[in-house]
């Protein structure tokens, strides 16, 4: 299934319970909790993981939903432009985003190693957000 379709489900189903459709502040509290519940799936090494894990896609899928968001091109688009950004390890050995790169331009090292990446040294920040 992809993304754009997981999308319609995910809405269609909502409707069709009567679940929340307009109140985005409520969804997003409920994807607060559902990260939440994921965390202690994986922390305590339970099976339901992945469920717990499609429930947060779920509620992400919602909330592009009640703003009118193709969820699937923006995670295309974002995942173009993670491709394109370039890193570069300061003296610590921590890896940094040093550029935004252009377009059919990327990094050619290590994928670990841009997945891996922390931003700047004064505010870290995970690569890919």
């Amino acid at each position: 299934m992809d993304i754009a379709d997981a999308q319609r489900l995910a809405w269609e189903n909502k409707l069709a319970k009567g679940f929340n459709t307009t109140d985005v502040a409520v969804e997003f509290g409920l994807l607060t909790a559902e990260v939440g519940e994921a965390f202690t799936a994986w922390l305590k090494q339970r099976d339901d993981l992945g469920e717990e894990l499609a429930d947060v896609f779920l509620y992400l899928t919602a909330i592009a939903q009640m703003r009118g968001i193709d969820l699937a091109s923006e995670v295309a688009g974002k995942i173009e432009k993670n491709r394109r950004r370039v890193y570069a390890r300061d003296e610590r050995g921590v890896l940094h985003r040093v550029r935004e790169g252009t377009a059919g331009e990327g990094d050619e090292g290590d994928e670990g190693e841009r997945r891996a990446g922390t931003g700047r040294t004064d505010t870290p920040r995970v690569e890919g957000s």
